[in-house]
């Protein structure tokens, strides 16, 4: 299986504490970049693809450093300041029709097990759910009505009805039916003009199309954290790492 990783925006949100690339972040000496791909090899993954804009070259000096370069391939999204989803769009091809992909947000700190859990997941498309988040617009939620998902977005309808939500880890799996499907809902989305939206949005679109094909992995209790703000930074360095590098 292949995994992808996005790492082409500008993290505009972090700028004023953190000017390049949000996976150069660095914690306990090394960058969130080198972590992700300990990560997957640990899980047996070692096809990955990195999806690059901002500051891109900074971002090839770090793979060279730590030796990565030869077996990583890199692809620039030119158009890295729009949404997400033209970063997907941009790796598209690379949604295995076949063996599937596991779809990445580079900006993410997490310990040992989480991706073994996503790769190793009885369901082939699979998302990440942590039932332990602190409510708000900010988080990506996924909702759980009958251990089905029935939605996955920043801000649900006020008459949804589901028996308990998480939050979404940031990472996927897509089977190869389904990835394929996926590439066309980004192409989709690209050729319409949908251009500024984030990559959730495709995702969510496949699953309200067929809810009962998807799956997820509880992995509450599971040190995580997306790293957005300054205080995503701190909270990272002060309560998520002792916890991961024991």
């Amino acid at each position: 299986m292949k995994a992808v990783i996005l790492a082409a925006g500008v993290g505009k949100r972090l700028a004023a504490a953190h000017a390049g690339p949000k996976c150069l972040l660095r914690f306990g000496g090394r960058t969130l970049l080198e972590r992700h791909l300990e990560r997957l090899r640990a899980a047996g993954i070692r096809d990955v693809v990195l999806c690059l804009g901002y500051q891109a070259q900074q971002v090839h000096a770090e793979l060279a450093r730590i030796g990565a370069a030869g077996w990583v391939t890199t692809i620039v999204n030119p158009d890295y300041e729009q949404g997400s989803v033209v970063s997907l769009w941009t790796v598209r091809e690379h949604l295995d029709p076949v063996a599937g992909a596991i779809v990445m947000d580079a900006d993410v700190l997490y310990g040992r097990g989480l991706l073994e859990r996503l790769a190793g997941s009885r369901h082939e498309n699979c998302f990440l759910l942590d039932r332990e988040f602190e409510p708000g617009e900010e988080p990506v939620k996924l909702c759980v009505r009958g251990q089905v998902l029935v939605e996955f977005r920043k801000r649900l309808a006020p008459d949804l009805s589901y028996d308990y939500c998480g939050e979404s880890i940031g990472f996927f799996r897509f089977g190869g039916a389904m990835a394929a499907r996926l590439a066309a809902s980004v192409d989709a989305y690209r050729d319409t003009g949908r251009g500024e939206e984030p990559h959730e949005e495709a995702i969510r679109d496949l699953l309200l199309e067929s809810p009962g094909e998807f799956g997820f992995e509880d992995v509450t209790g599971m040190p995580w954290t997306e790293i957005d703000f300054e205080r995503d930074v701190v909270r990272a360095q002060n309560q998520i790492l002792p916890l991961i590098d024991e």
